[in-house]
């Protein structure tokens, strides 16, 4: 056990522990069923952690971390004009949610979670703000990549994409209706572009 460098083997819990809540759910989650999911004894739940909730604290960061922007920033600088930019990441973002429902959901039921436990409050206003930065560093690459600006400070604006993602994401898993993400994600890429200094023709 001592062999496994310690920050490894929390990210081991840490990802152990994911498949189970996106699998069974987070009331599923028990150390017991994490370190068997992990392959590993209980003792080395123990070694790494000191409760079940600062595990699941480092499941959030964990996920936050892997929500990396080089494929969204490299469509932005790709995309022939901002609309076709904006259009294409959000197209980019349902493709994630879709190629793994269960993981998006159990993010949700992880946020719902930690609102309702005290030693873990403070997670869900950092996990959306390290949410609302990486959206607002693709906003700033690609008014920047289309000679363009936002009508809206940036952070205020990330505000509203992420609104509109968290509800696309909820939509669709409640009802895996395809067509209607699609049309759905038009609206929103409609409603990101009247944000434009030059309105939706920019």
């Amino acid at each position: 056990m001592s062999r496994i460098p310690a920050a490894e083997r929390r990210t081991a819990l840490a990802r152990a522990a994911l498949a189970v809540i996106a699998r069974d759910g987070v009331a599923a989650a028990t150390t017991r069923a994490i370190v068997a999911e992990a392959g590993m004894p209980l003792a080395s739940f123990h070694y790494a952690f000191t409760s079940r909730d600062e595990l699941l604290s480092d499941v959030i960061e964990l996920v936050v971390a892997g929500e990396g922007s080089a494929t969204f920033a490299s469509l932005l600088l790709d995309a022939p004009d901002l609309r076709s930019a904006v259009r294409a990441t959000f197209a980019a973002y349902l493709d994630l949610v879709r190629a793994d429902p269960a993981r998006e959901q159990a993010m949700f039921e992880l946020t719902q979670h930690a609102l309702r436990t005290p030693p873990l409050a403070g997670l869900p206003r950092r996990q959306y703000e390290s949410y609302r930065n990486l959206i607002g560093k693709l906003l700033i690459a690609g008014a920047s990549a289309h000679d363009t600006a936002w009508s809206l400070p940036v952070d205020e604006l990330a505000g509203f994409v992420l609104a509109l993602t968290d509800g696309i994401t909820l939509s669709w898993l409640a009802d895996r209706d395809d067509d209607a993400a699609e049309r759905l994600l038009e609206l929103a890429t409609d409603a990101v572009m009247a944000h434009t200094l030059n309105g939706a023709h920019a």
